[in-house]
């Protein structure tokens, strides 16, 4: 064997060693791992569905029930417990100060969702709208000055009365007096017509219960004083919606029902007439044209 044989031979055999070395390397290589699937983020929450928002009109000119304060801002009894009734009810309303001439017709023509306005529940009313329960009783009142000798209401069939206009007291007292009479002196709202008989431009005033008995007992100087009669019928305040609006009408007995009995009723009632209400009963005929 030759020098140069020798040398071939180491040099392949060193040439198979380290191609040898490279396959085994190139086995033993670790895999990259195999890629992670990120986690998905969780899915973010469907927002709450957004409170209902019913439009409700009222003629803002009827303290304690329905007035504007100083800001514009519509207040009173019936706006309080329309509130708390929509809070238990979960819905949410818009007050939207609306003239009582013409009131109904928002309601019908779709412009208000609900009414609250001291208004009377009557046979003929609901035959063109529905009604909540009955939240309020209520009857006629007559306003006189404190030395006035009249003592029932018939002592009014020849004296000047003020009534506000569309009322049970513009109803009753054109009844007692004829509906061409002179003497009664139709108001847009029964603060005016107690304004005139302050001044001397009416003998009297006739109005629901509520409304005289607030007057009288905010504006003392004027020396009023109230004269009852068992002719006046009793009434009764509803919430109207539009007829057939059963889904509404149920929504609005159910948060009645609830403040009615956790007390916040009561509150209401106490802090606008002193006093809590008696349970309201099943609503009794009324006259058509009362408020």
């Amino acid at each position: 064997m030759s020098f140069n044989s020798i040398t071939t031979r180491r040099f392949l055999q060193t040439a198979a060693t380290l191609v040898a070395g490279i396959v085994l390397a190139a086995c033993s290589k670790t895999e990259p791992p195999a890629p992670v699937a990120a986690t998905p983020a969780p899915a973010a929450s469907a927002p709450a569905p957004a409170a209902k928002v019913y439009l409700v009109g009222t003629d803002a000119a009827y303290a304690p029930f329905e007035s504007q304060n100083e800001k514009g801002e519509i207040v009173g009894f019936d706006i309080e417990v329309v509130q708390a009734v929509a809070q238990k009810a979960g819905f949410e309303v818009k007050f939207l100060n609306t003239p009582w001439e013409g009131i109904f017709n928002t309601l019908a023509q779709g412009d208000r969702d609900l009414l609250v306005s001291a208004i009377t529940i009557t046979d003929e009313r609901k035959q063109t709208m529905d009604f909540s329960s009955p939240y309020f009783d209520a009857q006629q009142l007559i306003a006189v000055k404190k030395d006035s000798k009249i003592a029932k209401f018939d002592d009014l069939k020849k004296l000047k009365v003020g009534v506000q206009n569309g009322t049970t007291g513009d109803e009753v007292v054109t009844k007692l007096q004829g509906k061409n009479s002179p003497n009664i002196k139709r108001f847009e709202s029964t603060p005016l017509a107690l304004k005139e008989l302050e001044a001397g431009g009416v003998d009297a005033v006739v109005a629901d219960n509520g409304v005289i008995v607030h007057y009288v007992k905010n504006n003392g100087d004027t020396k009023f004083k109230t004269v009852t009669d068992a002719s006046f019928v009793s009434e009764q305040y509803g919430l109207a919606v539009k007829k057939g609006n059963t889904e509404l009408q149920a929504k609005l007995n159910k948060g009645l029902a609830d403040i009615k009995a956790d007390g916040t009723y009561d509150k209401i009632y106490t802090k606008y007439f002193g006093a809590p209400a008696a349970a309201t009963a099943a609503p009794a005929p009324a006259a058509a044209a009362s408020k």
